[in-house]
């Protein structure tokens, strides 16, 4: 179901601007900015079940009433079930970075999830992504960099951002 196409006033019972964070972990950047800004709609995507359920239990500890979660892999989401021009930020941290050259296929971040990021974002919509593996940036800087669709910020987080930029 999940997969089938989502309506985001459906999904939250409401009519708000929509962020999404893939790979919550825990989901300490997403509770923490699901806090600090009641008016918008925060989608958690994880696959890992057990992490799922740690940040699922602490929404709900702090009654925050304006965050779902998935259990999905990411570019299946992307691909198919996220409208059009719907979301204002999308935030990418740490993406597993499938060191291993076999694995590089298992990577977020490829070409066809740049074009889905794209389509997806509203106009002057923000794509916040963060590594700290040097040869998984070599491959997303160039890739967003040399998409029509992006343009990067002089520096990382931005006004709209919901936290220092310290802190992710």
């Amino acid at each position: 179901a999940a997969l089938a196409g989502l309506d985001w006033a459906v999904v939250f019972g409401r009519r708000a601007p929509v962020e999404i964070e893939i790979g919550i972990g825990k989901g300490r950047f997403l509770l923490a900015a699901a806090a600090l800004r009641p008016e918008v709609d925060h989608l958690g995507v994880e696959w890992a079940n057990r992490y799922l359920r740690i940040a699922e239990h602490r929404a709900e500890r702090r009654g925050l009433e304006n965050v779902r979660f998935v259990r999905v892999d990411a570019k299946e989401l992307l691909l198919r079930a996220v409208p059009d021009a719907s979301v204002d930020a999308y935030y990418v941290f740490y993406p597993d970075p499938w060191p291993k050259k076999r694995h590089h296929k298992r990577r977020l971040l490829c070409p066809a999830v740049a074009d889905a990021l794209a389509r997806t974002l509203l106009p002057g919509g923000r794509l916040h992504v963060a590594t700290d593996h040097d040869d998984y940036w070599t491959v997303i800087e160039p890739l967003l960099d040399g998409h029509t669709a992006f343009a990067r910020l002089p520096a990382f987080g931005g006004e709209t951002f919901p936290l220092p930029v310290d802190d992710p």
